[in-house]
């Protein structure tokens, strides 16, 4: 197997990378093996000084990342600045609370000292996908790192610049030598690595499939696991909602990363008062998007990551219709061997459409029509994701509403984002486990439990 990063804005093939031969991943395996004995005794001090000077590193090189990333996986520029900086922010996140959060916790019991304390759990396996090819790998791997664990990185195979570009990130910001190591391991190769005794936990981010595959490996050989897989989040419309700010904050929602992010904005639930309000401004403020090169600094949507995502996400469309939807915008095939969707709405989506049961990964929107707010709540929930949710309303009184939906982080007059200070992950097949805040950087540690006499 190779690793071949193809531009998909031109289809220029950009480099290869060959896959990891089976001496190369036991020999990366023994040396992060053996580096996790002498980095876990390292002290809070030590590992925060190595993420302050990797936030600085990441900064300093924040135009040649982004400029990799747009070329690997067609992200927008702008787009990509910003996640720089989103992974500056992480590794000084947790640089500042690493120690904070894992101070051990005394517990009254019938010992004259009890409690818990928090101690790393050895080498972490991260399965990490394309659509933010920086930013899910330094989520992960800052907390991971701080708390004493050391880490391998399988990128996606569509991304293997940007996975070399982050382990030299490590070794410029100047942590001990084989703390993080990518590894282009072959898919053949995952099971058998994540059986390995010297691997004591796994993280994936990627889809169903893949967190079935992984979930069932770390189950077999009894290891801990987080799986932050697919969405097809709900951003319901009430009927006393600011309609201009939820346009607004939903057409960047569905459409941010060119539509490729599990957070996004997918199925918007509009109660029937207020819908044609809605539909006038939405489809006008979609419409507007600019579909450019993604070199462009004004580009708003570039090409999706991959040619056959762009023809998987059009025989979605394509299903939709066969079911009843109809096209509001947008709508055209993509060119055969072409990446490039253009933004589309379908409406009068129902429930067994693919738009409406399945992940659409693209900028594709489903305008969905509700009677009234019950409905509309229970068409929010009636999906076997759970990822987020976002709820526009001037009530007063919120908190029965952020209960009764059926995800892991709702957000109210606001889109779905990750905050490191906040946990991020879902239920139902959305995953399993926490990133980020204090729950993050407690996935990966024994939580032990001490009593003295």
């Amino acid at each position: 197997m190779t690793f071949k990063a193809i531009n998909p804005a031109t289809g220029e093939t950009l480099a290869e990378f060959p896959a990891a031969t089976l001496d190369e991943i036991e020999d990366t395996l023994e040396r992060v093996h053996d580096r996790f004995h002498t980095w876990k005794n390292q002290g809070f001090e030590h590992r925060a000084g190595c993420f302050r000077r990797m936030a600085s590193a990441l900064r300093a090189k924040k135009e040649d990342l982004a400029t990799l990333m747009t070329q690997e996986m067609g992200k927008p520029i702008s787009e990509g600045r910003g996640e720089v900086e989103k992974c500056a922010w992480v590794c000084e996140y947790y640089a500042d609370e690493a120690e904070g959060f894992l101070a051990p916790q005394h517990l009254e019991s019938d010992a004259s000292r009890s409690g818990i304390r928090y101690d790393p759990l050895g080498v972490v396996l991260a399965i990490m996908p394309w659509n933010f090819p920086l930013w899910q790998v330094f989520r992960f791997a800052a907390p991971t790192l701080m708390a004493g664990n050391t880490a391998i990185l399988k990128h996606a195979s569509n991304v293997p610049g940007c996975a070399q570009a982050i382990e030299d990130l490590f070794v410029d910001a100047g942590f001990d030598a084989d703390v993080f190591r990518n590894l282009y391991l072959s898919h053949d190769d995952v099971p058998g690595v994540i059986e390995d005794n010297r691997i004591a936990a796994v993280t994936l981010t990627g889809s169903l499939r893949a967190g079935q595959a992984v979930g069932e490996a770390a189950g077999r050989a009894i290891k801990p696991f987080v799986l932050e897989l697919g969405g097809s989040d709900p951003f319901v419309v009430f009927e006393n909602a600011s309609i201009s700010d939820a346009v607004a904050a939903g057409v960047t929602s569905r459409t941010i990363n060119s539509g490729q992010s599990c957070i996004a904005a997918k199925r918007f639930i509009v109660v029937e008062s207020v819908y044609d309000e809605f539909r006038t401004q939405f489809l006008a403020a979609m419409d507007a998007l600019r579909v450019a090169d993604p070199t462009l600094d004004h580009a708003d949507i570039g090409p999706m990551a991959r040619v056959d995502l762009a023809h998987g996400l059009w025989d979605q469309v394509q299903r939709s219709v066969s079911a009843g939807a109809t096209v509001a915008l947008g709508g055209s095939a993509p060119e055969q061997g072409s990446a490039w969707f253009a933004p589309t709405v379908l409406e009068n989506v129902t429930p067994g459409m693919a738009a409406f049961d399945e992940e659409m990964f693209g900028p594709v929107a489903a305008l969905i029509k509700a009677k009234d707010r019950e409905h509309a709540i229970k068409l929010a929930n009636q999906s076997e994701f759970g990822l987020g949710a976002s709820v526009w309303t001037q009530d007063d009184e919120v908190d029965p509403l952020i209960r009764r939906l059926e995800a892991g982080c709702v957000f109210v007059n606001g889109f779905v984002k990750s905050d490191p200070r906040l946990p991020f992950g879902g239920i139902k097949t959305s995953g399993v486990g926490r990133e980020l805040s204090h729950l993050g950087i407690w996935e990966f540690v024994n939580q032990k439990t001490f009593w003295v006499a």
